[in-house]
């Protein structure tokens, strides 16, 4: 018996809910580009889209993250089971997972090499189990899955993935210091003004 294509199943199921997505915030779907954002204490991962000429995205669609492991803070070594935070792209898609369907990014990135922290095999993906990576279910992840291959089979090079502790302002920052090192903070700092350079790019 031969083997059912997930993604292309998947392209099945989705392609009408994602071209009318686009078509609501007036994108066509042979010229958009995504970008992901997802943000731990709220488990959520908000997606957002432009057209390729565009500076700035619009927010298309979001998913809630149904499993988180570890706590707030980088992942630093493998098996800590913590998920990364900081800035990353899309670098593998899976259409054999054994999560359904899984998107992986690029951890440990520059910053995190340099930080000399390790681990590998990190994804957004179906499902609702998790070592460190971002469950979003099944029917989610055969819609961003879609939309991704779509983004990147129009010529979008690179997906970028942020993922944040959660919304970074002074006063969210403030209300987490006595609970986190003094290095967890430092690096929550630089994140915030990357979150607020980003933010000026969505609407």
């Amino acid at each position: 018996m031969q083997e059912i294509d997930r993604a292309e199943q998947a392209y099945t199921h989705c392609i009408a809910d994602i071209q009318e997505s686009l078509s609501a915030i007036g994108l066509l779907p042979n010229n958009f580009e995504i970008l992901l954002i997802a943000y731990k204490e709220e488990d959520i991962l908000n997606v957002y889209a432009k057209n390729k000429a565009s500076e700035s995205y619009r927010f298309l669609m979001s998913f809630p993250v149904l499993t988180r492991s570890g706590t707030l803070g980088p992942k630093k070594k493998e098996g800590d089971k913590q998920v990364p935070e900081g800035s990353y792209r899309i670098n593998r898609f899976n259409h054999k997972s054994k999560y359904h369907l899984s998107l992986g990014i690029n951890y440990p990135n520059d910053y995190d090499q340099a930080q000399q922290y390790t681990g590998s095999d990190i994804f957004i993906h179906g499902g609702t189990k998790t070592v460190g990576c971002l469950p979003i279910g099944d029917p989610a992840i055969e819609m961003l899955y879609t939309l991704a291959s779509l983004a990147k089979a129009n010529g979008q090079e690179e997906i970028p993935v942020y993922i944040f502790p959660f919304v970074l302002d002074a006063d969210a920052i403030k209300k987490h210091k006595r609970q986190y090192p003094l290095e967890t903070i430092n690096r929550w700092e630089e994140l915030a003004i990357l979150h607020s350079q980003l933010q000026k790019q969505l609407k």
